[in-house]
């Protein structure tokens, strides 16, 4: 896969670099404001990258070139958006659309979420022709693997990093998605596919060791890729949690 190298870096990495400029855009989709960050690289795009948060995905953000972001700067995608523009990658890094409190699974689900991505998707190719490619994180992940089931391809590809692959039995998907985001229509995915997780990930919820189940479920995508890393510094926060 061209760019996996690069996109596995850059998802676990965080460089004491700052090269890129940003700032707060938005598009319309569905009549709806849809907000992210924009942080472009020096030179001319190698990709496109869409990132989105695990959590609840409301960032709120406010500001232009002064962002604020009322949660989850913490979050791995969010606080690593810089090392993909560093990586030569422009980046738009979303937030939950004006209209909603909060993005839980069954929303990221959705066909309507799956227009808000899209409608990021096709600024970010105005910007940029180049391919394009939707990566999320966590509860993030529910929310990539319905853009890869949905805009078919309109995008070139996913990445899922942390993915959710059990529910939590107070979960109102519980019973119909036992096994998260295992149990999506994942065999509609045609376009290539990177799955990354942290062998020593203690979250109940995210285990590393569905990451062969969750490839094995790709079954007519172009290409799947599966990356299970080690090391890094020590946890600064509990599982589940941002650090």
């Amino acid at each position: 896969m061209k760019y996996r190298l690069i996109l596995a870096t850059a998802i676990f990495c965080v460089s004491a670099a700052v090269s890129a400029t940003e700032k707060v855009e938005s598009t319309d989709s569905r009549g709806v404001t849809q907000k992210f960050i924009l942080t472009s690289p020096h030179d001319k795009p190698v990709a496109n990258v869409i990132l989105i948060a695990g959590g609840h995905g409301k960032l709120s953000l406010s500001g232009s070139s002064a962002i604020n972001i009322g949660w989850g700067a913490k979050n791995n995608l969010v606080r690593t958006r810089q090392d993909y523009a560093d990586k030569g990658f422009l980046v738009a890094t979303m937030d939950a659309p004006k209209n909603r409190k909060k993005m839980n699974a069954i929303w990221r689900m959705s066909e309507e979420h799956a227009e808000d991505i899209n409608a990021v998707v096709n600024y970010m190719k105005q910007q940029a022709d180049v391919p394009t490619w939707v990566i999320g994180t966590s509860m993030g992940s529910f929310s990539a693997a319905n853009a890869a089931i949905r805009l078919k391809d309109s995008i070139d590809g996913v990445v899922l990093t942390s993915s959710v692959t059990k529910s939590r039995s107070k979960w109102s998907i519980a019973d119909d998605y036992p096994d998260g985001v295992i149990n999506m229509p994942l065999d509609e995915v045609t376009i290539p596919v990177l799955l990354v997780s942290h062998e020593d990930d203690r979250c109940k919820i995210t285990p590393p060791s569905d990451i062969s189940k969750l490839a094995g479920s790709f079954t007519a995508s172009s290409k799947v890729e599966k990356v299970l890393v080690s090391g890094g510094s020590r946890p600064k926060s509990k599982p589940c949690k941002a650090l």
